[in-house]
């Protein structure tokens, strides 16, 4: 009886494999989650107690997710007037919380469109604040994002970049998974204010789907490229659409297989010592830069919702803070 069971099990799995395959669930992969734009993406429109409110909500989520994460300050975001404490205590609020904090530069300045000079010294400027807050934590200053992930029109100074970076002890955050939440994350947030709870939910809808879309792209460009998928890293930015909804986010991407890890973790795999001389008028993802250094452009990538855009370009756009020095 007992050797009829076990040839009866080794028959069952010989013909139908792909059972035992579907049994093993969703593939195991990792993530780093970092956000741009702090202490607030929208800060010309929040005050001093609103970044504050939305940076606990956003920072509980990620501790009760046990999510790390690097934030990205754009100092010059500090500096409005009656507030500077105030939008300080956000940035310490992720440092108490045990996270990290990264450098955006001062003023969100891209490379692509003034000077390396003048790059350079928006890079030091957007220090001041953020390591002085670190150096109160025992941490040190460690990354530095590119914004718009401008990183050169041509690779001179892209190279030229890089190697004050180094001298000054960063290593550059890449980007491997961007879904433009900062777009949705306007209407969001005009949603929000007005009490608009149909909309808000028909974007939080359509931000999680595209996303969706996203990840099955650069999973897919990910095998395309390397035969296996690298620990990914995830870009996102300080907003309500996060604080409110970040927990849906990383809930989806738990069922598609996703562990969280550190950025430092992330960037110990060795997809990121790939070559890369990728330059171009616009930013793009690093799995983009190691496709075009291949010759092997991307294609068919998703197509954003264009409702979203259309309602986004329609809201009212404030210029960033303005130094009080």
């Amino acid at each position: 009886m007992r050797l009829r069971l076990i040839f009866s099990l080794i028959l069952f799995f010989t013909l139908f494999p792909f059972l035992s395959i579907n049994a093993q669930g969703p593939a195991h992969r990792q993530i780093a989650i970092t956000l741009d734009d702090l202490p607030a993406a929208s800060a010309h429109s929040m005050t001093g107690a609103e970044i504050n409110e939305m940076t606990a909500k956003l920072l509980a989520a990620l501790q009760k997710e046990k999510a790390p994460a690097v934030g990205f300050v754009n100092e010059r975001k500090l500096y409005k007037y009656g507030e500077v404490d105030e939008r300080i205590e956000a940035l310490n609020q992720w440092l108490d919380a045990g996270f990290e904090l990264g450098n955006h530069t001062f003023g969100h300045t891209s490379l692509n469109n003034v000077t390396l000079q003048a790059w350079e010294e928006d890079v030091i400027r957007g220090e001041t604040v953020t390591r002085i807050l670190l150096a109160e934590h025992h941490m040190k200053m460690r990354y530095l994002r590119h914004p718009y992930l401008d990183t050169g029109r041509d690779l001179q100074t892209r190279r030229d970049a890089e190697a004050f970076l180094a001298s000054r002890g960063y290593r550059i955050a890449p980007v491997t998974m961007d879904a433009w939440d900062w777009q949705f994350a306007g209407v969001y947030e005009d949603a929000r204010k007005r009490g608009d709870a149909a909309l808000q939910q028909q974007i939080v809808a359509s931000y999680l789907t595209y996303t969706g879309q996203v990840f099955d792209y650069y999973e897919k460009l990910s095998r395309d490229l390397f035969g296996y998928e690298p620990r990914q890293v995830l870009l996102l930015h300080g907003s309500w659409l996060e604080a409110d909804h970040i927990a849906d986010l990383l809930e989806a991407l738990r069922k598609r297989g996703y562990e969280f890890v550190t950025l430092h973790d992330a960037l110990a795999d060795a997809a990121y010592s790939s070559p890369d001389e990728y330059v171009g008028e616009e930013g793009a993802g690093w799995l983009e830069h190691w496709a075009i250094t291949r010759g092997r452009p991307p294609l068919n990538a998703p197509v954003f919702p264009q409702w979203v855009i259309d309602r986004d370009k329609a809201l009212p756009h404030g210029p960033p803070e303005e130094p009080i020095f």
